[in-house]
């Protein structure tokens, strides 16, 4: 019997030396392993009664019989996915797979731990949601808090200064999840970047492309990309007053408009960022503007905005994405103030595509109005020029563009739609059934020459199943076709392929089955 004491068990058993409570146990147990008389003159009645006594503190502490309620879930922040939603997932996958690859992008991975320091430094406040572990080995590590970093990381290593480039994985992040909304602590990202010296905003436009073609390929609904500019941003902070070394905090603050309204905003500058109520209220006055190339021109006149080289620098650029974006045929782009994307290693172009209810009254046309009910974030990205410097012994820089799919809010989104749809979670082209007994052998060898021959095929796991359970089964799975033989198909050397939806049969020789189901399938 082994007994655990806290110090207020202790204080139930009395002021007991613990090798008289040694051997209280063993001998309550019939076990002593040294005679009792070297218990200093306690009697055996004592003994036994301060067994008594501790058998009763057992059976209330729960001692070695009581289980421990253990509740089997996943982790907080986590889901399991069965496999309709793998279904949808996979679908989703290959939309944007064909997207990257359309564009010319290769594909890499990283490890899914990082150095604690590679990580340490790059995500401003969102530096609290990385996940440490424990110290294995003599190298502290973190998970992956996203996959720009680790990328980053990877072409310093590697000494690479050209790659175009998408990764799809999992990464992890300390946040409160909200799993109706899509958020998690593990989760995918689809991240495609491009890394080189280019000509400005060429890049640039097409990551805006590649979010504009994937959003409308997975017909979500109305969306808008909104897209800034963090010298316009950083210019517009210092022609309000603001100090340069609280730029990025009170960035981060203003990256919470889309969450937060701007009274909120303000008094978190004010009151616990340490911003005079006048700055802010000059920030309040910018953030509110949106429109596309006329504000462009509205900012490049505006006399304290002109005074900023960093910000004309900024809104001269601009000037020239919406250029290149119309040449991509690229719409529903909004020139937004308030959009701040707090991570620190952003330098330039910055963009986030949310999906709305009602398209935004400023998509419509340029002038203020009421903006439709947002459902969140789907895609964000920006121009990072200096992170890979970060990196490098030297200090050399790559100039690095991309975009970052949130793809856990696209499947929430995605399922729901599919909710009422049937969803095949298989690619079956075809059943192998056989109509009478004893031929389980010509089933399998069939199945084997459809495997050989590319085609997707299954047979079901029973020596003489009935025909009617093979055909339900097509039904309830989605099988298009069934491939059916009989004592009479195998003496005429044909096949019966059956349409599962229409009922329709015909035979087809054996040497031509392969073939015909291909082009049904393909039909």
């Amino acid at each position: 019997m082994v007994v655990f004491f806290s110090v207020g068990n202790m204080n139930k058993l009395g002021m007991f030396p613990m090798r008289l409570i040694t051997g209280l146990i063993a001998h309550g147990r019939g076990r002593c392993s040294w005679p009792l008389r070297n218990l200093s003159g306690v009697t055996v009645s004592q003994i036994d009664e301060e067994v008594a006594k501790l058998l009763e503190l057992k059976a209330q502490l729960g001692g070695d019989d009581c289980k421990h309620t253990f509740v089997l879930k996943t982790a907080k922040g986590t889901r399991d996915y069965n496999p309709r939603q793998m279904a949808i997932r996979e679908k989703v996958f290959n939309i944007i797979i064909n997207c990257f690859k359309r564009h010319g992008a290769e594909t890499i991975d990283t490890p899914v731990f990082e150095l604690k320091e590679t990580l340490t430094g790059k995500y401003g406040e969102d530096s609290k949601l990385i996940y440490d572990l424990k110290d294995q080995g003599g190298e502290l590590l973190s998970l992956r808090y996203d996959l720009t970093v680790p990328f980053a990381r990877y072409l310093a290593m590697n000494k690479i200064t050209n790659i175009k480039r998408y990764h799809i994985a999992k990464v992890y992040r300390r946040d409160n999840p909200a799993m109706t909304r899509g958020r998690y602590r593990e989760f995918y990202q689809c991240d495609f970047d491009i890394a080189g010296q280019y000509d400005a905003m060429i890049p640039d436009a097409e990551c805006l492309k590649i979010v504009y073609e994937i959003l409308s390929d997975l017909q979500l609904g109305d969306f808008c990309i909104k897209v800034n500019d963090r010298r316009i941003l950083d210019g517009m902070f210092a022609v309000c007053g603001v100090p340069d070394e609280k730029f990025r905090t009170i960035c981060s603050t203003v990256d919470k408009l889309d969450k937060m309204p701007w009274e909120d905003v303000k008094n978190e500058m004010v009151n616990e960022k340490g911003l005079a109520p006048e700055v802010a209220d000059q920030i309040g006055e910018y953030v509110s503007k949106r429109g596309r190339m006329e504000l462009v021109e509205e900012l490049l006149q505006d006399p304290k905005m002109s005074q900023s080289k960093q910000a004309c620098a900024g809104l001269a650029d601009m000037k020239q994405l919406f250029c290149y974006l119309e040449l991509f045929k690229v719409t529903k782009v909004l020139f937004d103030l308030s959009l701040a994307r707090g991570l620190d290693y952003y330098t330039g172009v910055i963009y986030e595509a949310t999906l709305a209810s009602t398209v935004p009254a400023q998509q419509q046309n340029d002038s203020a109005g009421e903006e439709g009910v947002s459902v969140g974030s789907v895609a964000g990205g920006g121009r990072y020029d200096g992170l890979v410097g970060m990196f490098d012994p030297k200090g050399r820089k790559v100039p690095c563009v991309g975009v970052s799919i949130g793809i856990e809010r696209i499947f929430s989104i995605m399922e729901q739609k599919a909710e009422a749809e049937k969803v095949r979670t298989t690619e079956t082209q075809v059943l192998v059934a056989s109509a009478q007994k004893n031929l389980l052998e010509e089933r399998l060898k069939l199945t084997a020459e459809l495997w050989e021959a590319g085609v997707k095929a299954e047979v079901m796991y029973k020596r003489n199943p009935k025909l009617l359970n093979q055909l339900q089964y097509c039904e309830e799975t989605g099988i298009p076709l069934v491939a059916i033989i009989g004592e009479q198909e195998l003496k005429g050397g044909v096949v019966k392929l059956r349409t599962v939806t229409s009922r329709e049969e015909v035979d087809v020789s054996r040497a031509e089955l392969v073939g015909e189901i291909k082009k049904r399938s393909n039909s």
